[in-house]
């Protein structure tokens, strides 16, 4: 019996020590092509639009891409969060990481997703928002898609709906079927 207790204790030790290996190898890999994200800015971050909402943060992963995780920067690991919407950008405080704040400046898109790298949970679950990194150093600036799965599910229309006001006119731009018909 002692034996065997061993060589499962052997067997996780080896295991976990895979993933720990996994994990940097990602975040080396990452950190060579991807540029540390802004720092919250200091200031005033203009009016709140929307929330604080409680989310979760899923990850972010290279634009277009939703199994790229990108684990430079602690930007591929989830954790519990606070999203804010101000007029200057989107404030995501993330427990357990640093905050992140994307300027309405670098966000491109947002739009609603089933999953990407780090979880599924199928149906439009996720809100996923498509900024861009700005360039630092050797790395040049970079796309990202971070996606944010809110603890209620009236809050996924509400935090799309307050990015979209942040886009420029031409993305957030009615659709066809909103106009009036002419004659």
């Amino acid at each position: 019996m002692p034996v065997a207790v061993g060589i499962w204790v052997v067997i996780g030790l080896v295991l976990l020590a895979v993933v720990f290996v996994g994990l940097k190898r990602l975040t080396t890999r990452t950190a060579q092509t991807v540029p540390a994200p802004p720092a919250v800015p200091d200031g005033d971050l203009g009016e709140v639009v929307a929330g604080p909402l409680t989310a979760v943060y899923v990850s972010s992963t290279l634009a277009g891409d939703w199994l790229a995780r990108v684990g430079a920067h602690r930007l591929g690991f989830r954790s519990n969060a606070t999203v804010t919407v101000h007029r200057g950008g989107v404030l995501i405080a993330r427990q357990g990481a640093p905050d992140l704040f994307l300027a309405a400046s670098a966000l491109e898109a947002v739009t609603l997703a089933p999953g990407m790298a780090g979880k599924y949970v199928g149906k439009d679950g996720l809100v996923v928002l498509t900024w861009t990194v700005p360039a630092v150093g050797d790395a040049p600036a970079t796309r990202l898609d971070t996606g944010l799965r809110t603890q209620l599910a009236p809050d996924r229309a509400t935090l799309l709906n307050a990015v979209r006001e942040l886009l420029p006119a031409a993305d957030s731009a009615p659709n066809d079927d909103s106009k009036e018909p002419q004659q």
